[in-house]
């Protein structure tokens, strides 16, 4: 087939009829694998624990076997160039994974042709045919990298057409032709879309494949244009790294942090359709505790300095007291004394050298230790038990207390924002007295108890949790939105992942906070990871006529970042128009989408939700209305304020009132970016309101 002629389902009846049924085979196979895994059983374990936790890993195993009749089981083929499966048919161990496992590691290597699909399955025959392999298998890098510069062994690409989980098309693509623009890879990109997110991998890019497969010890940040796939590209490396590092980063963990419950259940189908199930997913509040205050955005944005570091640092050490006493511990008849000047010197030689709890801890034993060394110049012979009974004495505690106090976080925050003076004597030289009259507490709760936590202190409250003791790191972290985050929470992130590694996932052009970041390196040094930062410019899902509407912004809110451009002409796509009653005009327009296929995201300032719902209500079409719980995602269409569209995306989108939305906060010019490049076919833009500055001149096609 010259050139990769698509081939239709009428063209190739034999191939069609051949390949659909190796699909129903490898079905089969499937089902068979799910049942023999459902009938292994962990009654062999040893113990009860045992026994448990292989239970646990059964029921992994048969929940990544399950077969979803919608999702096709392949969706590539690739034929081997002839010669070179003569010249190395043994080249198996270059494909290895870290698993090992001949079937799934990439032995197949010297296969004359193999089926690539979002999972493993083969025969049940003594030697385990594989009927499709791993998209994450090393082999399977060709049927994304393979292309004229580079055969990488392959003589032909196959693309499969599917329909409901029906093959109804193929496609074929020489590797040493000239490459050519894929309908079937198009269509897949442009497919509406019901429901959550769809994994991307029938239709990864080479660049987007080539983060996908970095290393697992490289921390990579992506800087990441609307509907480039960045989200995608993040998740799937998940998905690949836990499929070449299984073991390790089963010890380990891996975690997704979104912005939003809405984007975590937006993306929850993603990993679990490509078989992995033990993920977890968090927001920020998650991770940090949910805040149970509010405060201005000028104190949140003080506390969200990395300055902040410093300032608490030095209130959690200003909790140690110079002893007033030494120590005098009894033992019988006789009494054994550390005097006051060699209290003051152990602790002051432990004084910051190591975290607060522990700092403590060798504080006791250091004592201990020196009443040990007054009974043996007195003759005496004691042993380990001896210093655990002197660590243990109410002496010691009473010192303990009055010089190195158990602290907690709340006890350290409250405390430092509280107290003028004592915010003074820590801040003095690191924040000026504005900045520290705007964190201080007007009028501070009775104790750390009462106290309304903010989500700026839950970020504080961590940095010192972690003073105090060591946060358990994971070995790898993906952080979507990372420009939205402060400095602290950075920090606190990058704790989790301190002796492993992140993908870092965002558009500095969508930065929405006050504090959103201007580099990419500013990011990195407050995660404490050295990383790469590679740029997706190229978008797939946002139509070109609608990227470069918004575009128009990117000078006044990201004027260092180049304009996108999308693969997609979209002509057409755009539509631009005032409007005398947005809230009817906006319910009109949705019921007109609604005959179209695909969702309808109908995206309003936060003010103007409940008017448009109930404008909706009004002209009796059902919808949905997405919050910070729920994603609305039972109904076609969704009113989504504006503050809670990042990181979705719709078939068809509405935007009622442009102005409104970029006058209600400080960078609202980048919200409105963000609004305008979440459409994936359609953009209909209505406005009351003249539009701001920068759209009125920006191209309408």
């Amino acid at each position: 087939m010259p050139g990769g002629t698509p081939q239709p389902a009428g063209a190739s009846p034999d191939v069609l009829t051949a390949e659909r049924a190796h699909l129903a085979a490898a079905r089969e196979a499937l089902r068979r694998m799910r049942e023999h895994a459902a009938s292994l059983s962990a009654d062999m374990a040893a113990d009860w624990v045992s026994r448990q936790y292989l239970e646990s890993l059964l029921d992994q195993r048969v929940a990544a076997l399950a077969d979803h009749p919608d999702t096709p089981l392949f969706f590539g083929r690739m034929d081997r160039d002839a010669e070179q499966a003569r010249d190395s048919p043994d080249d198996e161990s270059a494909s290895r994974g870290e698993s090992g496992g001949p079937l799934e590691s990439g032995e197949e290597a010297g296969l004359p042709l193999m089926y690539v699909g979002r999972r493993h399955v083969h025969d049940d025959g003594g030697e385990r045919r594989p009927l499709v392999l791993d998209w994450r298998a090393p082999v399977c890098r060709a049927f994304y990298q393979a292309g004229p510069a580079d055969t990488m062994g392959w003589a032909l690409r196959r693309r499969f057409g599917f329909h409901g989980g029906e093959l109804t098309a193929f496609e074929d693509e020489p590797l040493d032709a000239p490459v050519h623009t894929s309908a079937l890879l198009t269509a897949e990109i442009e497919r509406p879309r019901t429901g959550p997110m769809r994994d991307i991998v029938a239709t990864i890019q080479p660049e987007q494949d080539v983060i996908v497969r970095a290393d697992l010890g490289r921390t990579v940040c992506v800087q990441g244009a609307p509907g480039t796939g960045k989200t995608a590209v993040g998740l799937h490396r998940a998905a690949y790294l836990l499929f070449t590092h299984r073991e390790r980063l089963a010890r380990s963990g891996v975690l997704i942090v979104g912005p939003n419950r809405a984007f975590l259940a937006y993306i929850s189908s993603v990993l679990p359709a490509l078989g992995e199930v033990r993920v977890d997913q968090a927001t920020v509040d998650d991770l940090l505790g949910a805040p149970t205050g509010t405060e201005p955005a000028e104190a949140s944005a003080v506390k969200g300095d990395a300055r902040m570091a410093e300032v608490l640092r030095k209130a959690l050490w200003r909790h140690i007291r110079k002893p007033e006493e030494g120590l005098v511990h009894t033992s019988g008849v006789a009494k054994f004394r550390v005097p006051d000047h060699e209290v003051r010197e152990i602790a002051a030689g432990l004084r910051g050298t190591t975290r607060y709890a522990a700092g403590r801890d060798m504080f006791a034993q250091r004592l201990a230790h020196r009443v040990l060394v007054l009974m043996e110049r007195r003759g005496g012979a004691p042993d380990d038990r001896v210093q655990d009974q002197v660590v243990r004495s109410r002496p010691m505690k009473r010192l303990l207390d009055a010089v190195w106090p158990k602290v907690t976080p709340e006890i350290v925050l409250h405390g430092l924002l509280s107290d003028a003076d004592a915010l003074r004597a820590a801040a003095r030289g690191i924040l000026t007295d504005d900045e520290q009259a705007t964190i201080l507490w007007a009028r501070p709760p009775r104790s750390h108890r009462s106290a309304k936590w903010t989500a700026a202190d839950r970020a504080l409250l961590d940095e010192l949790g972690d003073l105090i003791e060591r946060t358990r790191s994971l070995g790898h972290l993906v952080v979507d939105e990372a420009q939205d985050l402060s400095a602290m929470q950075l920090r606190a992130l990058g704790r989790r992942c301190a002796a492993g590694s992140a993908t870092v996932l965002g558009d500095i052009a969508q930065g929405t906070t006050p504090w959103s970041a201007r580099s990419w390196d500013e990011v990195l040094g407050h995660l404490g990871q050295e990383g790469e930062v590679t740029e997706l410019a190229v978008g797939f899902r946002v139509p070109g006529t609608v990227l470069d509407f918004a575009a128009a912004l990117l000078p006044h809110i990201a004027s260092g970042l180049a304009a996108p451009r999308s693969l997609r002409p979209g002509a057409g796509a755009l539509t631009v128009r005032p409007s005398a009653a947005p809230e009817r005009d906006a319910a009109d327009t949705a019921r007109g989408l609604l005959e179209l296929e695909g969702t309808v995201g109908l995206i309003v300032p936060d003010a103007g939700v409940i008017a448009h719902s109930a404008a909706l209500v009004a002209a009796g079409i059902a919808h949905g209305v997405l919050d910070t719980e729920s994603t609305g995602e039972d109904e076609r269409l969704q009113v989504v304020p504006a503050t809670l569209a990042k990181g979705l995306e719709f078939d068809h989108v509405v935007v009622a009132e442009p102005a409104a939305i970029a006058a209600a906060e400080e960078r609202g010019l980048a919200r409105l970016y963000v609004v305008l490049t979440r459409a994936v076919t359609s953009l209909t833009v209505l406005h009351a309101e003249p539009l701001p500055g920068p759209l009125s001149a920006a191209p309408v096609r």
